[in-house]
């Protein structure tokens, strides 16, 4: 049994279910090189301040180095024997370098050790995740692009409501990764403060060179309070919650996908080699990926609530409920980055039926609006105007027509204004040109959307 970085104080050994409860080994090892880098940067500031020599800082660094390449290529094993990635890492520094190693830890908490690991981790995760939201946005202004002229049913209550571009509808989900792209970098600002120097909860009687750690390891600023430095998860619950807004918008988009690849809608064909099928069906064509990124989003709240009731009672400062943070970062991150590659990589592999968009947009009296605004137009009120062309709506109905297919003379029984100009008002496909205001679907409008989409992503 490995001796335990505490054991001091203790007189029994640990109970072997106690060990197997307590450790941390079998999740948090994947910090390891985190640990390993913010450990480097500490022994660098000791040796500049004095605390160790020159020559010990030399020795620990290379064996730092070399453990470090020996768990990259996976030389060294996560033994249950170690409490946590920290112990690991440690009681392995001192089997190579002896006594020397046990200096290490001088001025610093596995409290504070285990901030900077996760903050470091987080801030790597994020920045994987901005590229990778980029990479969505690119894929989605590019299927823009390729399909500019196509209109389709724009929909209220999954109800046909008004034409819009294909291109319009796209855009809206670029709009809410960009919204969630700032989520990212916001919660980037304020995970990016380094907490080392806190040690468990008071700070160190040291001399600290704090200031140069953070510039060391890339930080921007420092802790203000060692207390809240190791007892805070904010950072954690803002990537969790951004996270959980990002699933949220990829959901509604991979929602879409299922309801327009279906055979009802069949708006559009989705690559076979993004889709699978049954094992009792031939015919069966399934789009299980966005039906999978849609059922993933549900466990990423899950995350978010369980750390926010995780930290909802705990007194200041570190608690061990705190370890619980890293099984719900760890899954969310992992499923936020694999679910952002996957849709990133369908979106390309999209067609849009232009056929059955059209059958669609022709029906359903989409030009409704558009004929009380041409009512408005001739003089009579918004509200005298709706009920007229509800009216309307109701009798073709009745004659199982559209709006479009009535006749001149059907339509003046319900308001004698109508006349011969009414006909482009009727026609569904000429509405979104109508509609060319600041955020409109209007041509002039999407295109200059894309322009400026595609500007945003270059810069």
């Amino acid at each position: 049994m490995t001796q335990k970085v505490w054991g001091g104080r203790f007189r029994k050994e640990t109970d072997t279910l106690t060990n197997r409860f307590n450790a941390s080994i079998s999740f948090d090892s994947r910090l390891y090189a985190q640990d390993i880098e913010g450990s480097m940067a500490h022994c660098r500031m000791l040796a500049k301040q004095g605390i160790i020599s020159v020559e010990d800082e030399s020795a620990i660094l290379e064996a730092l180095a070399k453990i470090l390449r020996e768990l990259d290529r996976g030389e060294i094993e996560f033994n249950d024997d170690y409490e946590d990635i920290h112990s690991l890492v440690e009681k392995t520094l001192i089997e190579r370098v002896g006594a020397l190693g046990e200096k290490l830890h001088t001025g610093r908490s596995r409290n504070d050790q285990v901030a900077l690991d996760v903050r470091m981790y987080v801030r790597d995760v994020i920045r994987r995740v901005v590229e990778l939201i980029k990479k969505t946005q690119v894929a989605i202004v590019d299927l823009a692009e390729k399909n500019i002229d196509l209109i389709m049913p724009g929909y209220t209550h999954l109800q046909r409501a008004q034409p819009v571009l294909v291109a319009h509808h796209m855009l809206a989900y670029y709009e809410m990764l960009k919204r969630d792209l700032q989520r990212f970098e916001e919660a980037l600002k304020r995970t990016n403060v380094l907490p080392l120097g806190s040690a468990a909860l008071a700070g160190s009687t040291f001399n600290l060179d704090r200031v140069m750690v953070a510039e060391t390891l890339g930080f921007d600023g420092i802790t203000a309070n060692s207390m809240d430095a190791v007892s805070d998860r904010d950072f954690i619950l803002d990537f969790l919650y951004a996270s959980s807004v990002l699933m949220m918008h990829l959901s509604r988009l991979c929602e879409e996908l299922v309801i327009w690849s279906s055979q009802e809608f069949a708006f559009i064909t989705i690559s076979d080699s993004f889709c699978t099928g049954s094992s009792i069906m031939p015919q069966k064509k399934n789009p299980d990926l966005p039906e999978l990124i849609r059922g993933k989003t549900g466990r990423v709240y899950g995350h978010l609530m369980s750390l926010l009731t995780t930290m909802k009672g705990l007194p200041l400062a570190y608690n061990k409920d705190m370890q619980e943070d890293k099984e719900a970062l760890f899954d969310a991150a992992d499923t936020v980055e694999i679910c952002l590659e996957v849709i990133s990589r369908l979106l390309p592999e999209i067609t849009f039926n232009e056929e059955n968009l059209r059958a669609a947009t022709e029906k359903g009296f989409m030009a409704a609006t558009d004929l009380a605004d041409y009512l408005v137009r001739k003089g009579i009120t918004f509200r005298e105007a709706h009920e007229i062309v509800g009216k309307m709506v109701l009798f073709a109905i009745d004659q199982k027509k559209e709006l479009h297919n009535l006749s001149l003379e059907e339509m003046r029984r319900f308001a004698k204004k109508i006349d011969k100009d009414v006909e482009p008002w009727l026609d569904p496909f000429k509405t979104v040109n109508r509609r060319n205001v600041l955020g409109g679907t209007g041509p002039e409008m999407v295109k200059q959307c894309l322009k400026k989409a595609r500007e945003e992503l270059a810069s």
